[in-house]
């Protein structure tokens, strides 16, 4: 909590004063500029550690769902697995491959119920409508094209777009994009920070590359967090990875049983006898 003085000149803070807070810890409050200034050097530590204390209670929150939320059709959670779900090209909307194959006789979407692009061309030009209509998901697919085109400055540009508008998985991309420098000059802070808005979004893929990211850098009870928090929304790969590290003590006893009680949950929740039947076809 912002203290009522300032944390420079010490005047206590009153009506015609209108102080203003450090915005990065909201530790102290200045009465000026000035003061903020000269203050500065003194409060830098302090503030770093508080800024850090305060991105961690969002970054270790455990999300609701993951990014990828419900299936609008049957409402059920998607599944973890994108393989195991359909990005329509006419909608973009992600469907579940059970909601897909129970419809699979309309040729139309489930969702929009307009006909199913037959071609990438039409799929492309579909896309592009969507984003003149500034949908986010639209944007990245359009990017992920120009990806596979080789045009990387272009795919970069789309997934900047998508991610300012809240598409989780343009984070990922754009993190993927730091870390080869494809599109954009390597940067290994800026890698960091959208796998971590990927992470705190819901996605699975990206809590376990920061886990192994820690793991790396010998911070075993962070990488240890990752991996609960994506097994918790159902991810296979990090209930595994916790299995080896209860094996090796790296995690307690209480904590991965938890994390297996909360994944076997998050499994069944996703199950359906639709999705069941799509699976075995």
């Amino acid at each position: 909590m912002a203290t009522d003085i300032c944390a420079s000149c010490g005047i206590a803070e009153i009506d015609d004063i209108d102080f203003k807070k450090c915005d990065d810890c909201d530790l102290v409050r200045y009465c000026s500029d000035k003061c903020q200034q000269d203050h500065s050097q003194q409060h830098e530590a302090k503030c770093k550690e508080r800024a850090a204390e305060l991105r961690d209670d969002i970054l270790f929150r455990q999300p609701d769902s993951s990014h990828l939320g419900d299936c609008p059709i049957c409402f059920l959670p998607l599944p973890i697995d994108q393989q195991k779900s359909t990005l329509m090209g006419c909608c973009c909307k992600n469907i579940c491959k059970g909601c897909v194959y129970a419809d699979r006789m309309r040729h139309a979407c489930p969702f929009c119920r307009h006909p199913v692009p037959e071609t990438k061309e039409e799929a492309n030009k579909i896309a592009m409508k969507r984003v003149a209509a500034n949908d986010p998901v639209a944007m990245r697919v359009i990017g992920m094209n120009h990806y596979d085109e080789g045009d990387y400055e272009s795919a970069f540009e789309y997934y900047t777009k998508a991610a300012e508008l809240g598409d989780i998985d343009a984070h990922h991309l754009l993190a993927v994009s730091y870390r080869k420098g494809k599109g954009v000059e390597k940067d290994k802070k800026l890698e960091v920070h959208h796998f971590e808005e990927a992470a705190i979004g819901g996605q699975a893929t990206a809590r376990n590359v920061l886990a192994f990211h820690e793991n790396q850098n010998g911070k075993i009870e962070r990488a240890m967090k990752h991996f609960i928090i994506a097994a918790n929304l159902g991810d296979d790969d990090s209930i595994l990875m916790l299995k080896e590290c209860y094996t090796d003590g790296l995690v307690s006893k209480e904590d991965f049983a938890g994390a297996l009680r909360a994944h076997y949950a998050a499994a069944d929740a996703m199950k359906s006898a639709q999705r069941e039947a799509a699976e075995a076809v």
